[in-house]
């Protein structure tokens, strides 16, 4: 039996049908897809780390592949067709604008830091200037820092800006309809989700100008976790942790370059994974965006 991209609830549709229809494997496929990514970001049991991130990367890849498809069944460009002029369909195409601006903040924010990282190794291997030279060029780093968190402050206020208003609700209540924005309403919601607490773990924990005090109290923790081998996973705070400690003249600054330049290599190595899960995640966003326009503009 032929498969049917939706699942018809209504009676009429089921008695048109010797059998009952059932949904089409990619709607089965999204919403698998989508239930693994859920189930991640809800379980709060699990601390962030970037290998987490790469996982999940890996997931909302997976699951634009399948709502790429989605969106080349005829079914599926039909209705599109017929609801050109309706709200949800203009969300579809803000959402899908929206994750592009997202995925390129969160780039632009991974490569400054890792262009900042890389110089600021250079300073430590070369030694030129000693340690005023590498103090300075720390500092940068953490101006850089701060600039980043402003790009990714702002960014973050837009995406939930777009999340509260997208309703995603057709006047046309018929099942296929219903069931395509539905689907889109979720996938765009997990999406950004996902995005939101990668800018967020990429930001590291906010911070307004610490007092000696408290910083000597986060150093002494830091110390502690160290010597119980139970690190924080996030690369980014550990880094801005580090370099704070390294300015403020809490760690004997000969012994800490070298500690310094094994977290700079690890930081890179995350940013360098997460650029190019985002490098290909962009791609799937711009292949389903020219597929809507396409559809849309026909």
């Amino acid at each position: 039996m032929a498969f049917t991209p939706f699942s018809p609830k209504s009676h009429h549709q089921s008695r048109s049908k010797s059998l009952p229809c059932r949904p089409h494997p990619l709607i089965l496929q999204c919403n698998q897809h989508l239930g693994s990514l859920e189930a991640s970001a809800s379980d709060n049991s699990t601390s962030s780390s970037s290998s987490l991130f790469r996982h999940k990367l890996t997931g909302l890849q997976t699951l634009h592949d399948c709502i790429e498809k989605l969106v080349l069944l005829t079914l599926t460009q039909e209705v599109l067709v017929q609801e050109r002029q309706e709200k949800w369909v203009d969300e579809l195409l803000d959402g899908s604008l929206r994750l592009l601006d997202v995925c390129t903040v969160a780039k632009d924010a991974l490569l400054h830091t890792k262009e900042c990282a890389r110089e600021l190794q250079s300073i430590m291997r070369r030694k030129r200037g000693g340690e005023m030279e590498v103090t300075a060029e720390v500092r940068k780093f953490l101006a850089s820092r701060k600039v980043v968190k402003k790009a990714i402050l702002k960014a973050l206020e837009n995406l939930q800006a777009t999340v509260k208003k997208a309703k995603f609700s057709p006047s046309n209540k018929d099942h296929p309809t219903a069931t395509l924005a539905s689907l889109f309403k979720d996938v765009l919601v997990i999406t950004l989700s996902i995005l939101e607490s990668l800018l967020n773990f990429i930001s590291g924990p906010a911070q307004s100008k610490p007092s000696k005090w408290s910083l000597v109290s986060k150093l002494m923790h830091n110390k502690k976790v160290t010597t119980t081998q139970e690190s924080d996973p996030n690369e980014f705070s550990n880094v801005d942790a580090a370099l704070l400690s390294f300015v403020f003249h809490m760690t004997r600054k000969s012994d800490s370059v070298s500690h310094l330049q094994n977290q700079l290599e690890d930081l890179e190595s995350v940013i360098q994974d997460f650029v190019e899960g985002l490098e290909t995640l962009f791609k799937r966003f711009i292949k389903i965006r020219v597929s809507l326009l396409n559809i849309l503009n026909h």
